[in-house]
């Protein structure tokens, strides 16, 4: 089953904090999942200042600059993983580095029920 595990954190403290990772061990952690056959992607993301929010009201679409909402902690990066079940995939997620000095939020991922001869909106545009 696959799962998201989210990496929040202060993206002022990430760096800053005497157990904060640093980006190597970052990517040795990637690299040590791959290696297991359980990483199907991660990725680290720019600032929460680089964010653009979309959203469809009524038929009219608003663009707002920055995160969808204020909080303490923003969202830094992801993994997406391959697990048995939730308890694994928390195993893993206790091992990725900005635990530390964040959250990792496991989520499983949802397969959707579509039928095949639906066509999606880029199809139909």
């Amino acid at each position: 089953m696959k799962y998201l595990c989210l990496v929040y954190s202060d993206e002022q403290l990430l760096h800053s904090l005497p157990d904060s990772p640093r980006d190597e061990e970052c990517q040795a952690c990637g690299d040590a999942l791959r290696s297991s056959g359980r990483l199907i992607a991660a990725e680290a993301l720019e600032s929460v200042r680089t964010a653009t929010t979309l959203r469809m009201r009524n038929g009219q679409l608003s663009i707002t600059d920055g995160p969808f909402a204020e909080t303490k902690e923003q969202l830094a990066g992801f993994y997406l993983i391959e697990a048995r079940d939730l308890n694994e995939a928390m195993q893993i997620a206790a091992r990725i580095p900005p635990v530390r000095v964040g959250a990792v939020e496991v989520r499983p991922v949802r397969t959707l029920n579509v039928p095949a001869d639906v066509p999606t909106a880029f199809e139909r545009n």
